[in-house]
């Protein structure tokens, strides 16, 4: 093993990054860049939608597709 590459989890770092909210222009801090969460609660309010489920049809191959000769075989 080389002695200039650590194997542990210092490898990973988890502190916050101080910058500045991309939405609001604010100062914020977070573990990873985006809009701060007073804009991320706000985009979930207004843009955010209840899960619903969405029904699709059943596959169907087009004309042009032949079935394999192996799988057809009896």
């Amino acid at each position: 093993m080389r002695d200039d590459v650590s194997m542990g989890t210092d490898l990973f770092d988890t502190a916050p990054l101080d910058f500045v909210c991309p939405r609001c222009a604010m100062a914020a801090s977070a573990r990873f860049y985006g809009p701060c969460e007073d804009c991320r609660e706000v985009m979930r309010a207004t843009l955010g939608s209840a899960p619903r489920e969405v029904e699709v049809d059943a596959y169907e191959p087009k004309m042009n597709v032949v079935p394999n000769a192996v799988a057809t075989k009896d």
